[in-house]
C-alpha cells in the first residue's frame, strides 16, 4: 500500500498526546504496591520523567495534574506552570480528587450530607481555579460516587445532584475552559455507579453547559463494548471532548496501549478521520493517557504507548475512504472489510522512524530512552531518597 508521509506527517503533528503526571509514580492495587526504584517522588521527577518521554518523541508537551496529588502549595498553583516551563512542557488538563478523603465514603457531590456535597463542589471550583492560574484550558470530572446495595441510595436524587453540581462549576468556568465528563460501569461502586456510561455523561454534559463534553476512556468498558460506535455517536452528537488511552482485558484500565487489542484503537481513530474527512476539519479532541503501571518502567510504558498511538493513527489515515463508500454504496461487505484490513496489515514503522528523524527526534523513541541510561540515572538519585524518607527500602 503506498504511504502519503507527507500527509500522514503532517496530521501527526497535530496529534499531541498529554501525559498523566501520577503516572510516574509509585502506584498498585487495592492489594499493594509493587516499588520501583525510578518511580517519580516529587512533582519534579514526574516533570522530569514526563520531559524525557517528550523528548525522545516530540508529542507530548502537556502533563496533566491531580490536584490534592501535584499542587504542593494550593496558595501558589501558578508554581505548577513555571515548573512545567522550565523543562519545555506545559500543564494540561486539571483533575480534581473528590474520592480519596474519608467523607466521600458515601459520595461527593452525590452524597447525602449537604456539607460534604458542598465540600466536593468547593474543591471543583477551586480546581476551577488552578487551572485559570497554569494555564489551562481542560477540567477532567471523573467521580467515585455510586452505591454498593439496592436500597442504599436515592438513584433519582443523586442524578439532580450531579446536575446541580456541574452547572454550578461550569458557571464558574473562564471563557475557553471545557469541561470533560468521564463515566465508568463499575468500582467502587458495585450495585451502581453515577455516572456509569457514555449515556449518563453526555446527559450531565449537557445539563452543565455548553462548554461540557463527553471524556471517553478507552478501558472503561465492559466486554465486548463496541467503543468506535460510542465515539462515532458522540461526534455526530457534538458530545465527543476528549480520551483517555490505555487498554483493558477484562475492565477497567492501566494496560499500554495496544497491548490487547490494538485493532480496536485503530477502528476508533478510522472513526474519528472518516468524520473529519467529511467534515472538513480536526475535530477538536483532547488526546490523553490514563495509565499507571506497576510492573513496567514508567517512563518506557509511557513512550510504547505513545508510539503505539502514532503508528495506529497512522495505519487509520491509510483507509482508502472512497473505495470504502463505493463498496458500502454497493453492499459489497467483504470489500468494505478489507478497506480497513488492508490499512491496518501495513507496517508504516520504518516511514514514521524517517518522518521522526527529519524532525530532529530518534528513529526508535524506545531505544533512544534506554541507550540514554535516564532509568538508571534517575533510580540512583530517588532509591537514596525514597530510603531516607522513610528509614528503609526494599
Amino acid at each position: 500500500m503506498s504511504i502519503d508521509l507527507d500527509r500522514i506527517g503532517a496530521r501527526l503533528q497535530n496529534l499531541e498526546i498529554e501525559l498523566p503526571s501520577w503516572g510516574f509514580a509509585d502506584t498498585g492495587t487495592r492489594f499493594g504496591k509493587f516499588l520501583q526504584d525510578a518511580a517519580a517522588l516529587t512533582l519534579d521527577d514526574k516533570l522530569d520523567d514526563a520531559a524525557e518521554v517528550n523528548r525522545v518523541t516530540g508529542a507530548c508537551p502537556q502533563v496533566a495534574v491531580h490536584v490534592l496529588w501535584d499542587v504542593e502549595d494550593p496558595d501558589r498553583p501558578e508554581l505548577l506552570a513555571e515548573a512545567a516551563v522550565r523543562r519545555g512542557l506545559r500543564i494540561g488538563s486539571i483533575n480534581p480528587n473528590v474520592f480519596q478523603d474519608q467523607c466521600y465514603k458515601l459520595g461527593s457531590v452525590a452524597n447525602a450530607d449537604p456539607a460534604i456535597r458542598r465540600r466536593a463542589i468547593d474543591h471543583l471550583l477551586h480546581s476551577v481555579k488552578v487551572g485559570q492560574a497554569t494555564g489551562s484550558d481542560i477540567l477532567t470530572l471523573w467521580f467515585a460516587d455510586g452505591t454498593n446495595y439496592p436500597g442504599q441510595g436515592n438513584i433519582r436524587q443523586r442524578k439532580r445532584w450531579f446536575e446541580e453540581a456541574l452547572r454550578e462549576v461550569h458557571e464558574a468556568m473562564p471563557q475557553g475552559m471545557t469541561m470533560l465528563v468521564e463515566y465508568k460501569p463499575f468500582e467502587p461502586g458495585f450495585y451502581h455507579t453515577d455516572i456509569a456510561d457514555w449515556g449518563m455523561s453526555c446527559a450531565f454534559a449537557r445539563h452543565a453547559g455548553p462548554n461540557a463534553r463527553v471524556l471517553v476512556d478507552t478501558g472503561h468498558h465492559l466486554p465486548g463494548q463496541n467503543i468506535e460506535h460510542i465515539v462515532a455517536f458522540l461526534i455526530d452528537e457534538g458530545m465527543l471532548g476528549g480520551f483517555h488511552f490505555n487498554d483493558s482485558k477484562y475492565a477497567d484500565d492501566d494496560l499500554t496501549t495496544g497491548s490487547i487489542d490494538p485493532y480496536g484503537t485503530f477502528r476508533i481513530f478510522h472513526e474519528i478521520l472518516h468524520a473529519e474527512r467529511d467534515l472538513g476539519t480536526e475535530l477538536p479532541i483532547a488526546w490523553m493517557v490514563d495509565q499507571s503501571h506497576n510492573l513496567k518502567p514508567k517512563t518506557e510504558a509511557m513512550i510504547q504507548t505513545v508510539t503505539t498511538i502514532q503508528e495506529l493513527f497512522a495505519k487509520a489515515m491509510l483507509v482508502d475512504l472512497d473505495r470504502l463508500e463505493t463498496a458500502r454504496h454497493g453492499g459489497d461487505i467483504v470489500s468494505a472489510e478489507e478497506c480497513l484490513k488492508d490499512a491496518y496489515a501495513t507496517d508504516v514503522r520504518a516511514e514514521l522512524g524517517a518522518w521522526r528523524e527529519a524532525r530532529g527526534l530518534p528513529a526508535d523513541p524506545l531505544a533512544e530512552h534506554r541507550a540514554s541510561g535516564y532509568i538508571e540515572r534517575a533510580a540512583a538519585d530517588r532509591i537514596t531518597r525514597k530510603a531516607a524518607a522513610s528509614g528503609s527500602y526494599a
